[in-house]
């Protein structure tokens, strides 16, 4: 189905009287593209960007920005560097690890141009203050690492009626598109309802090809300068899809969907993307360490394959392969008699989609008290591999 015929947008910010020297000279490239020229470069150099996620479509993103001239970038996150990090975050280094991605960012940005403007926002873009952030800028960049962030900065641009460039990555594959509801359909329409979250894979557990955040980043920063300059067509109705592995792109096109409500207000987007509140219950590698840690009584349950077990477990695990589980709908586990009722049981697999759907199976089989490992072995793998011992054929 093609895209409904909407009025082009126009530029998006009045352009400033006129450019320094300085500016003039950086610019000096892009100034002479054909349809560009002076007054594009105004316009950018009047122009406020909020990124959301100083991560890796972030870090390549803003260093565009940057040098395209944005007169004034804000950066939301509030994530430290870690080491995993910077085999795709490029605008991090070693150094940076443990400061906040913010500061580190902004010195990057410093780097490039010193007289950049960049507000760093150390925070987690929220309900509560989406919408005075966004009411700050004129233009917003998602790059985000998650479902229920992309469904806020969605709707507090359609609320704001701020346009909004997304993209998102994963493993081998990126996504770029852009809300702005004024001129047609946003996130919502295309993804009307967040995938079950046994669905979901993060960077962390399902891995992402660096090299994929520098060219999903730099088409972020793209449109952004075509929406602010006027120049060219945006991707309004439109996804582009990016398939590193085949090197090939191909373009989604969508349109309003006519029967979803009206977005009026911000909701708890954790609860909206986690699904029924009666869905299976997940803790954290963290929160794992920590009942380690205080001694408390809980039991763990291995649901992955016989040959992933035979290379490595979690201490103290017992064993139930899902697969054995789904063939046979009256196989089920019996709490340990010396486990308490009310310890939870603590199912795990490799990152955590086979972990949820062993949970709701032993749910409806009448188990009590069970909880999947987000992020699963994979996680505690790279959080608190002293946890771990050899694998054993079982």
């Amino acid at each position: 189905m093609c895209p409904a015929t909407t009025p082009r947008p126009g530029a998006l910010v009045e352009p400033v009287a006129a450019l320094t020297d300085e500016q003039s000279a950086r610019a000096a490239r892009q100034i002479v593209l054909p349809g560009f020229g002076d007054e594009a470069q105004r316009r950018l150099a009047a122009a406020r960007v909020l990124v959301i996620g100083a991560g890796g479509l972030g870090s390549a993103c803003v260093p565009y920005l940057v040098g395209s001239g944005v007169g004034l970038i804000g950066v939301v996150d509030d994530d430290r560097v870690e080491l995993s990090n910077l085999h795709r975050q490029i605008a991090h280094g070693t150094a940076d690890i443990g400061r906040p991605k913010v500061d580190s960012l902004g010195e990057t940005a410093e780097r490039l141009d010193p007289g950049v403007r960049f507000v760093a926002h150390d925070c987690t873009l929220t309900a509560e203050n989406a919408l005075q952030l966004f009411a700050d800028y004129d233009l917003v960049i998602d790059g985000s690492d998650n479902f229920p962030t992309r469904y806020l900065s969605n709707d507090a641009a359609q609320i704001t009626d701020t346009p909004l460039v997304w993209g998102a990555i994963l493993q081998f594959h990126g996504q770029v598109s852009v809300a702005w509801h004024r001129f047609g359909p946003g996130y919502r329409d295309l993804f009307p309802q967040p995938p079950a979250p046994e669905d979901v894979l993060s960077c962390g557990t399902g891995g992402v090809l660096p090299g994929l955040c520098g060219t999903i980043g730099s088409l972020l920063a793209t449109e952004a300068m075509k929406l602010i300059t006027g120049v060219g067509e945006p991707l309004i109705g439109r996804a582009l899809l990016y398939d590193a592995l085949a090197a090939t792109t191909r373009e989604l096109p969508y349109t309003r969907d006519p029967e979803a409500p009206p977005v009026n207000e911000l909701t708890d987007y954790e609860r909206f993307c986690n699904g029924p509140e009666d869905g299976p219950r997940g803790i954290t590698s963290a929160d794992l360490v920590r009942m380690v840690q205080k001694d408390e009584t809980f039991a763990l349950l291995d649901v992955r394959n016989p040959d992933e077990r035979a290379r490595v477990l979690i201490s103290g695990s017992s064993f139930l392969p899902l697969p054995e589980l789904e063939a046979d709908p009256a196989l089920a586990i019996e709490r340990p008699a010396e486990l308490p009722p009310e310890a939870p049981i603590v199912v795990y697999c490799g990152v955590q989609p086979r972990s949820i759907r062993a949970v709701k199976l032993l749910q409806e089989r009448g188990v009590q008290n069970l909880v999947y490992l987000q992020g699963g072995i994979t996680e505690i793998a790279q959080v608190a591999p002293e946890l771990l011992e050899a694998g054993r054929d079982e």
